[in-house]
């Protein structure tokens, strides 16, 4: 082979291997990222509303003024958005209040280490328009199921801007059976009697082990 054929085939062979590459790279499951398991995407969870928004575009200056909910929490922990479905606990064992202290409601008790911690600061967060009447969606890549969903929404009087949730600021409205493995699980709601901006809490005990999730969504009614 002459040196100027040795050299194309080396440049081909190159080219075939870095294809090769990152056809296999696509096939590798990225670990500990939002595509390993689930959350409440309408209304939106505060992490996943976040990511939604500003995934493509989280260093924009601009969000300091235009969201500044989402603007703390990027800023606290960037990891807390591309993760917006893994805030959960394993192993509660159902006594998710001993688990889950007043105030840490929306980062599930300080999940994963903190990472979530900034979901439970009071303030001016975006929010989902419903009536007294909605429907919740979860998306959940990985399939858990459920052995159920409880879902809190906030009384009316309190203020989601100024206090820090608390269990006792929550009125039990749902209490579902349970869903087999589905990526996409909705179900209705019914809260009457509110008006403005409130929280809804979901706890979604899923199926396939011990592993409870904590969601707050924002809407307003």
């Amino acid at each position: 082979m002459h040196c100027h054929e040795r050299v194309e085939h080396k440049g081909w062979a190159l080219r075939v291997l870095a294809l090769l590459t990152v056809a296999m790279v696509g096939l590798i499951p990225w670990a500990d990222t939002a595509s390993a398991h689930g959350s409440i995407v309408n209304p939106a969870s505060r992490n996943y509303d976040c990511w939604n928004r500003w995934g493509s575009d989280h260093l924009n200056p601009n969000m300091q003024q235009q969201d500044p909910m989402c603007w703390q929490a990027w800023q606290d922990n960037p990891n807390a958005m591309w993760n917006w479905n893994g805030l959960y606990k394993n192993n509660v064992g159902g006594n998710h209040q001993a688990h889950v202290p007043d105030g840490r409601l929306c980062s599930g008790g300080h999940a994963e280490n903190g990472r979530y911690r900034s979901l439970d600061t009071p303030g001016p967060w975006k929010t989902t328009n419903v009536g007294s009447n909605f429907t919740l969606h979860l998306y959940d890549q990985a399939s858990h199921g459920a052995d159920y969903f409880r879902v809190y929404v906030t009384r009316q009087g309190y203020n989601p801007e100024t206090q820090p949730l608390r269990w006792s600021d929550l009125e039990l409205v749902r209490q579902t059976g349970s869903y087999a493995p589905a990526q996409n699980i909705s179900f209705g709601v019914s809260a009457p009697g509110r008006s403005g901006h409130h929280v809804v809490f979901t706890i979604w005990k899923a199926s396939h082990m011990d592993q409870t999730y904590y969601i707050c969504s924002d809407v307003n009614f």
